[in-house]
């Protein structure tokens, strides 16, 4: 193998050929770099748009939140339900009845009788 065959090539022609490739390859990566803002010119405005929406979502939270707290405190809920009919348990009229001896039921005669448990898990 000759010297020559490895030395670098510096005619016009090839500089000229390089330079022409490079200026392709540079033009074509400008025009996809180009293309792709193009394309992407609406991302920014509406993710300025869904940045806003979130804060008013968030704010609108915040508000329920504190509206739901207030309005669910044991007094609102005891005015609530007496304004709507219903009473405290232990101001209730209660049903009496005599459970007296006669109503105890001897048990039965068939004490030996297994219990059997049968469980199922769903």
């Amino acid at each position: 193998m000759s010297a020559a065959r490895w030395a670098f090539d510096t005619t016009p022609v090839t500089w000229q050929r390089r330079t022409l490739r490079y200026l392709a390859i540079y033009l074509a990566l400008a025009l996809l770099l180009v293309g792709a803002r193009y394309l992407s010119q609406d991302v920014r405005p509406d993710l300025r748009a869904a940045q806003q929406r979130e804060e008013e979502l968030i704010a609108m939270r915040d508000d329920l939140t504190v509206r739901v707290q207030a309005a669910t405190t044991p007094q609102k809920v005891q005015t609530w339900a007496t304004e709507n009919g219903m009473q405290r348990f232990a101001e209730s009229r209660k049903a009496v009845r005599d459970l007296g001896a006669a109503a105890v039921t001897p048990p039965p005669a068939d004490t030996a009788r297994d219990l059997e448990v049968k469980t199922q898990w769903k």
